[in-house]
């Protein structure tokens, strides 16, 4: 037999199978393509297999040909000519996230105009608004035609401007003007009537080569759908968006990414990364893939987008109906203000809230302020401040944070190790520090200024219920400041049974709606993406809200304590009691035996995993615990009962703190720390401060928390930060027990303290000790305690009665150098500071 020769096979017979066959498939399709085109007029609208089919021709079999020109709208018209009547039916399942992006965007316009006296044409402009569905899904949100004087449809494929024609002719919408224009060449001037209070030249020579564009143009929004990717010419797009935007505008983008973190990690301004980072496969795969459709992926246009307007919000997600689309949903404004003096005003303004420091009202600002700031505390600036002037320098916009509607959360850096150490995940849904107490001992008045440990957030609006001047809210676990950001957002956009149903009840089944199109305006960009990535928190049929954080897991094992011994029946029987005595009863004969046995202490409770896991409890504080044991009745007393052991130590400890809280607080009525703890749930009758309708009214009120100030950070960098002498309170809760006993680490927070508050002013703190150590060092730093408060064996400091002791130290001298007085500090120029 004669060889082929060389290394040359002979052809597979399965080869011309698998030849033949993809050949018939293609002559199949062809038929069944021109089938189903043929008997559908142009204009109308396909069914759905005519639909299908049109979009999986298009996309992957039909060869991109037009008419020769060769330009991006001859490509347009080749993709979308023969699918435009099928574009809306075949895009619904792919282009994911176009009606979250309009209900943010509809969510803060709304905010704007609700604070905007002027009245003033609204206006919007849809680049690359295809067939018009993005200006029909806002109806959802907004009314279009009352909301908008004029929207601007502009898209540069004539066969969907045709069927956006007919779209909005059916609807009788005839504010929508549809150009069919390229979208680099689009200008407001050419199309509203005195644009911008003059009268324009229609003369071409004359706008596009004569004359500047402006910086700034008239349309309070800008949106892009999935119309960035299909731009060849990204770049001079982009730069033409600032000329059409109002001062206070708004640019709204959805469309497809992929990026790697390394890009992006070093980037202060994008307004969060959560979610972004898409790996290696993702990345090639997706570009690979949308390449077909000429549809570009690569990171740049992302990117640019991002550095030449300010970041709003921003949203990294997937679309996992069709394999995990990465796309993103971004909204930004002006890289830059109106006006040039008014960004130096901004970055002022927010310094000076943050550090304490004298602020002048932007008319008087000028020299007074800046001889003031320079004399009092030159080394005085804020990291915000800091960000702010490195991004300046380097012509990149503001951290995100700047941009914001409100500026009560200050910037941070996410990605430094002592944040992304908790894991996104916050340890206390609700704070154990009773507010009744709290606020019998300080006493806030309106020229209070408070900084306190944020916790979950209750202790600060209780605060903010009294209306101090200014409460400086620390933390330094990014999440325990989303969760106060989201009840301070809620209290100012959400009525009380919206409210209540997610901080009382712990769920809301329109969480994620209510976010989208209430909240968000009041909410920073990590915060937002924080909750959004979070939304089933709140929206799934168990667990809730305060099922979650790192508490939760003490929580779970006391139910599962109760399982094993058979009273999680007994519990509920506790909470439905009517009164204390009955309460008593069932705590001492069912629940007690098995909750303080001593094979859950010695097993459970008093494993330092557990401790710190479940109750947040650090080795610091535990051995102070231990000493006070070692010293007590239960070991030392003449009818000792316990051994000077750990286990035996945790269990005095618990007893100390369960019975007498049991024995004197009736749970279902007055003990919502408790409550919440053994339902999962407050009720209408108990419950903190801050849930009640009285509450809600208050805080609900324009600027209640205009004074709040979220810094996430240690104490101790926070209070380097803040002008000398300016605070009145600090609430540093039971954080000195952290420290290691003697230590240089608590002396140099306490010199700090001393330094930042007046004379006269207090720290409050709670202790798992009698009397702590580090009282001494409060002493020996100008100080004077006094304790508030002191657990003993039956007795209850609190309604949560998990703390032994509660202290107040109040300053009475300072230390050297003096801390200076702010009068003289100010100086004689300025007579009246406005914040």
């Amino acid at each position: 037999m004669a060889s082929l020769g060389g290394n040359i096979l002979p052809p597979d017979p399965h080869a011309y199978i698998y030849l033949a066959g993809i050949a018939v498939l293609l002559l199949v399709g062809l038929c069944f393509s021109t089938l189903l085109t043929k008997g559908a007029k142009d204009g109308e609208n396909p069914s759905l297999a005519q639909s299908l089919w049109l979009f999986f021709y298009s996309c992957f079999l039909k060869p991109h040909d037009g008419n020769g020109d060769g330009n991006q709208q001859d490509a347009l018209e080749s993709f979308y000519k023969k699918q435009a009547g099928a574009y809306d039916a075949t895009r619904k399942a792919l282009l994911k996230g176009r009606e979250d992006m309009l209900a943010l965007a509809a969510a803060q316009l709304s905010h704007r105009a609700e604070n905007d006296d002027e009245k003033k044409r609204r206006i919007w402009v849809d680049v690359g608004g295809g067939t018009g569905w993005n200006i029909e899904a806002m109806s959802r949100f907004v009314d279009v035609t009352q909301f908008f004087d004029c929207v601007y449809l502009v898209d540069f494929s004539p066969s969907l401007c045709e069927v956006a024609r007919k779209r909005f002719e059916k609807l009788g919408w005839k504010k929508v003007k549809v150009i069919c224009q390229d979208a680099r060449k689009f200008r407001l001037e050419d199309h509203e009537p005195d644009f911008q209070g003059r009268h324009v030249s229609r003369s071409p020579v004359r706008i596009y080569f004569s004359s500047e564009r402006p910086k700034h143009g008239g349309a309070d929004l800008i949106t892009m759908s999935y119309s960035l990717s299909m731009i060849p010419d990204y770049y001079s797009v982009i730069d033409s968006l600032p000329s059409l935007l109002a001062p206070n505008g708004l640019v709204g983008v959805v469309d497809f990414y992929v990026q790697s973190q390394v890009d992006v990690n070093f980037r202060n301004y994008t307004g969060g990364l959560v979610n972004r980072h898409v790996n290696f496969f993702g990345r090639t795969f997706w570009r690979a893939w949308f390449d077909i459709d000429r549809v570009g992926l690569e990171p740049g246009r992302r990117d640019y987008l991002e550095y030449c307007f300010g970041t709003v919000l921003n949203v990294n997600t997937r679309n996992y109906v069709l394999g995990a689309i990465p796309y993103y949903i971004w909204l930004g404004t002006h890289k830059r203000p109106s006006s040039p003096g008014l960004l130096h005003e901004i970055v002022e303004k927010v310094d000076a809230l943050v550090t304490e420091s004298p602020y002048l009202h932007p008319a008087n600002h000028s020299t007074a302020l800046s001889l003031a700031v320079e004399r009092a505390t030159p080394e005085i600036r804020s990291k915000a401040f800091d960000a702010a002037i490195l991004n300046l320098s380097s012509n990149l916009p503001l951290p995100s944070f700047f941009y914001q509607n409100h500026h009560y959360r200050i910037y941070y850096d996410d990605q430094l190790k002592k944040h992304t150490q908790f894991n996104d995940e916050y340890i206390y849904a609700f704070t154990w520090e009773d507010t009744r107490v709290d606020e019998r001992i300080l006493k806030l008045k309106s020229d209070d200024v408070v900084l306190a440990i944020t916790s979950a957030g209750d202790n600060l609006l209780s605060y903010a219920l009294q209306s101090p001047a200014r409460i400086h809210a620390v933390d330094l676990n990014p999440a325990q400041n989303h969760l106060l950001e989201l009840k301070v957002a809620a209290f100012s956009s959400l009525p009380y049974e919206d409210f209540w149903k997610i901080f009382g009840e712990g769920k809301h089944p329109e969480f994620r709606s209510l976010l989208l199109s209430k909240m968000s305006p009041h909410l920073s960009s990590r915060a937002f993406q924080y909750w959004l990535n979070n939304h089933h928190i709140f929206t799934r049929s168990k667990g809730g809200l305060y099922d979650t954080g790192g508490s939760k897991h003490g929580i779970r094992i006391f139910r599962c304590i109760t399982r094993m011994f058979g009273c999680r029946s007994a519990v509920k029987e506790m909470l439905a009691t009517k009164t204390l005595n009955e309460q008593r009863e069932i705590w001492r004969s069912k629940i007690r035996p098995a909750l303080l046995s001593r094979f859950v202490s010695k097993f459970v409770v008093s494993q330092e995993a557990f401790l710190w896991t479940a109750l947040g409890v650090p080795k610091n504080q535990l051995a102070i615990i231990e000493e006070d044991h070692a010293v007590s009745g239960a070991v030392c007393g003449p009818d000792s009962r316990a051994k000077n052991t750990r286990s035996h130590a945790i269990w005095e400890y618990m007893v100390n703190t369960l019975d007498p809280m049991v024995e004197s607080t009736h749970i279902a009525a007055d003990n919502p720390y408790y409550l919440v703890t053994l339902d999962g749930k407050f009720s209408r009758r108990c419950h903190p401060d801050y849930l009640s309708p009285q509450a809600h009214a208050r805080l609900s009120r324009p600027g209640a928390f205009e004074g709040l100030r979220i810094h996430t950070d240690e104490i101790d960098e926070v209070l380097a930060r803040i002008a000398p002498g300016t605070l009145t309170v600090a609430v540093v809760m039971d954080s000195m027990d952290w420290f290691d006993p003697g230590s240089n680490a608590a002396a140099a927070q306490i010199a700090k303290l001393n330094r930042a508050l007046r004379m006269g002013g207090r720290v409050m703190l709670r202790s798992a000790g009698l009397r702590p150590w580090y009282l001494d060092e409060f002493e020996r730093h100008g100080f004077a305690a006094k304790c508030m408060g002191e657990r003993t064996p039956g007795k209850c400091i609190d309604r949560v009665n998990m703390y032994a002791s509660c202290w107040t130290c109040t300053k009475r001298e300072n230390l050297p150098p003096p801390t200076p007085d702010m009068d003289s500090m100010v100086g004689p120029e300025i007579t009246s500071l406005q914040i």
